[in-house]
């Protein structure tokens, strides 16, 4: 009998489990597919946006979006457009309910359980396909699938020593070229992110002109200490490398964040003589803030370009 047998929605950055239906078969195939799931849910960013692996008497398939991936597990007989209809409609009511700020803040595993609700009643419309309201939608989806089919993932490649670093991904079939993880586009900006850009390069260009009237003073007074000057323009570069993380994606993004911003807190410390309580905090503190913004505006998944 084909069918749906459990579906989950995982965050795409670290694979953080956000929503999954209630599985009660506990059969040893069911058990195989679960540990595949958690595989697939850490190797998310590498592949592309529409995946399938097959496992033997099972499928596993899934869509990603907006840095959320939709997965599901199904008999190998079950209609491959039925399957990517119920993602597409699992995707479209998450996006609708929740908004990105809440699932790119998201800690604890599960912290959408409500949501099963939705995945268990949409995943008994379609295991009775008698009484699909989708039908007459189902053509375009099988359109889709047609001009850009989904990646197939074999289960050798799944169990490599290496994980999936050898997947040609950039020979997905129907998108071309997948852009290497530097060239991912970001979410869009919000209004939080963007007052943290512009008080970041408020920052750097109080640091560049304190900067030159340090230069001023060192040459007009032999006894200034030069390394002021460094602090200075350190704590400028640091302000501007901000900027460029908050705009354009690197890899170990995060990790440069929080570099950058330890050292604006180095950079004050040392400044410390020179400027007053007031000024060290909101340096410090703008710092912080663009160091939250860079983190919450994680990479983009492809938007949905279904019409289902």
């Amino acid at each position: 009998m084909s069918m749906i047998l459990s579906a989950s929605v995982v965050r795409v950055r670290d694979g953080l489990p956000l929503s999954a239906s209630t599985d009660y078969d506990q059969s040893t195939g069911m058990q195989e597919c679960r540990k595949y799931f958690k595989m697939l849910s850490k190797k998310l960013s590498q592949l592309p946006d529409r995946c399938t692996l097959k496992t033997g008497q099972y499928n596993i398939n899934f869509i990603s979006s907006l840095g959320v991936s939709y997965m599901m597990l199904c008999t190998e007989n079950y209609p491959n457009v039925l399957a990517f209809c119920f993602l597409d409609e699992l995707q479209k009511e998450f996006i609708t309910t929740y908004n990105m700020m809440k699932t790119n803040t998201a800690i604890r595993p599960y912290c959408f359980i409500e949501f099963d609700n939705f995945i268990q009643r949409t995943k008994q419309r379609y295991n009775n396909t008698r009484s699909l309201s989708t039908k007459m939608n189902l053509a375009d989806m099988q359109t889709e699938i047609k001009l850009r089919p989904p990646y197939q993932i074999s289960v050798s490649e799944l169990g490599s020593a290496n994980g999936f670093s050898h997947i040609p991904v950039g020979e997905y079939k129907g998108t071309g070229k997948i852009s290497a993880a530097p060239h991912q586009r970001l979410e869009p900006v919000t209004l939080p992110g963007i007052v943290s850009f512009v008080l970041s390069l408020l920052c750097g260009a109080l640091n560049l002109i304190r900067g030159f009237h340090a230069i001023e003073s060192l040459i007009q007074n032999e006894g200034e200490d030069f390394s002021y000057v460094i602090a200075f323009f350190l704590g400028t570069a640091a302000c501007l490398y901000q900027c460029y993380l908050f705009m354009y994606y690197t890899g170990w993004r995060n990790a440069k964040s929080f570099l950058t911003f330890g050292l604006i807190c180095l950079c004050n410390m040392y400044l410390y003589e020179l400027r007053n309580l007031w000024q060290l905090f909101f340096h410090v503190t703008v710092g912080a803030f663009s160091t939250l913004q860079i983190r919450l505006r994680q990479a983009q998944g492809k938007s949905p370009d279904y019409n289902v």
